[in-house]
């Protein structure tokens, strides 16, 4: 078994950070779903602005809402207005992992998204 990206949601824009909220993140319903993120999946939050990288579980936000909430102890790490990558991975058998495709999620500074993918293009030199 491999452990492989599943999905990505880039560069989202943190709206909320609530410190005395039990933890976890709170993830507008529409991103979770084309992310392929049920509520309570582990997650790797990414913090852009300040390098920090957390791990937590995902909750529903309102559909459409754009929210992206910060909960309980990760809200000393990423603060609201925050850019983060969020990171979800799945385990695939080592035969399925050569074409193995993740969900790549980008959204604009409203956490709107703008386009999907599924590979990454390596950058130029």
């Amino acid at each position: 078994m491999r452990t492989m990206l599943k999905s990505k949601i880039h560069r989202a824009r943190v709206t909320q950070a609530n410190i005395d909220y039990e933890g976890s993140i709170t993830i507008d319903k529409r991103l979770m779903e084309e992310a392929d993120i049920l509520p309570y999946e582990q997650v790797e939050v990414l913090d852009i602005n300040n390098g920090a990288r957390c791990t937590t579980y995902a909750i529903e936000g309102n559909r459409e809402s754009g929210e992206i909430c910060i909960n309980g102890a990760a809200a000393r790490l990423v603060l609201k207005g925050d850019t983060i990558i969020i990171l979800s991975y799945s385990k695939v058998e080592d035969d399925e992992a050569h074409n193995f495709m993740p969900r790549l999620i980008y959204v604009d500074d409203k956490n709107a998204i703008t386009h999907t993918k599924r590979t990454i293009e390596a950058m130029p030199f």
